[in-house]
């Protein structure tokens, strides 16, 4: 006989948001897309609570005079973003946020294995913490509308962005923000 067993996804499911900080939307200096990037994290965050899916909030540490300097405003979430109930905050001072946080033990501890990643810096911190995540055998999707960074170095924050979402095609699972869906 076979026994329908419970769907147990959602409970396996984490939203990752790395780096929405105050200084990552500085009206002086913003991300690409910065407005239209905030709406689609705040929405993210939303639905995610709507599931009873839990939240990571990751916060960078610049060093000494950086804009994201330790307790200094920057540094602080963006106000859009107020962790409650369960949520997770973790402090990183790395590209990677499983290299300079308790990230992967944190998860294990909660059996979470499915991870929906967005944030910021494209090129820096989601790629890193993605390849993070997929050497430590968790299933990813990023978020490819989802993140963004700064235009520079020869290439625009879009070049960047789809460089990075292009670099994981067929090794992680690849959804603009409209079509996640926490079960």
């Amino acid at each position: 006989m076979n026994q329908i067993l419970p769907d147990r996804s959602r409970e396996a499911t984490a939203l990752i948001l790395i780096d929405a900080q105050v200084n990552m939307f500085d009206p002086s200096f913003p991300v690409s897309s910065a407005e239209l990037l905030l709406a689609r994290l705040v929405t993210l965050v939303a639905r995610s609570r709507a599931a009873h899916v839990p939240i990571v909030f990751v916060r960078n540490c610049g060093r000494t005079g950086d804009p994201d300097e330790r307790e200094t405003p920057g540094w602080n979430l963006h106000p859009s973003f107020q962790p409650a109930g369960d949520d997770l905050v973790l402090d990183k001072t790395t590209g990677d946020t499983f290299a300079s946080t308790s990230l992967d033990d944190e998860l294990k501890i909660r059996g979470l294995t499915r991870l929906v990643i967005a944030g910021l810096q494209s090129e820096y911190c989601i790629r890193e913490t993605v390849l993070g995540a997929l050497a430590r055998g968790f299933e990813v999707t990023l978020v490819t509308d989802g993140h963004s960074t700064y235009d520079g170095g020869g290439h625009s924050a879009l070049q960047k962005s789809d460089a990075v979402n292009a670099e994981f095609k067929g090794r992680v699972k690849l959804t603009s923000a409209r079509d996640v869906h926490f079960p």
